[in-house]
């Protein structure tokens, strides 16, 4: 992984945990075909699949939202 485009993704997901899954759930899907597989930016020769995550992040074209847990 590149590490300045992982410092500019950290810079907007804020956690380095929540980071980590968005990267692993995105290169599986990008590995795995059907209508997510597709890159959503243009992609450099050569660059991997967690890169190609990590752009889509910084360029906000996948998103997440953190859900508070509830307490009973």
């Amino acid at each position: 992984m590149n590490s300045e485009l992982t410092k500019r993704a950290l810079e907007k997901v804020g956690n380095p945990h929540v980071l980590v899954n968005l990267i692993s759930r995105r290169v599986r899907q990008l590995n795995g075909g059907g209508g997510f597989s597709r890159p959503l930016v243009e992609v450099a020769p050569g660059m991997g699949l967690a890169d190609i995550a990590l752009l889509e992040i910084i360029e906000e074209k996948i998103g997440w939202e953190l859900k508070d847990k509830e307490i009973t």
